[in-house]
């Protein structure tokens, strides 16, 4: 696999994850649901989906 290739299989593998994060924070969303997240100074928080999106 020259190196490429492997770029492409990386870039496409990234926007797999990117496509599926967002379908999956759509969908908490939609059911009114929270989302763990950490902000920069390593704050844990829950807040709404919606809020993150």
């Amino acid at each position: 696999m020259s190196s490429q290739e492997h770029q492409n299989m990386i870039d496409r593998i990234i926007f797999g994850l990117q496509v599926a994060e967002r379908e999956m924070l759509e969908e908490k969303a939609r059911r009114g649901e929270n989302v763990i997240v950490c902000d920069d100074n390593g704050v844990i928080q829950s807040i709404p989906a919606s809020q993150y999106l």
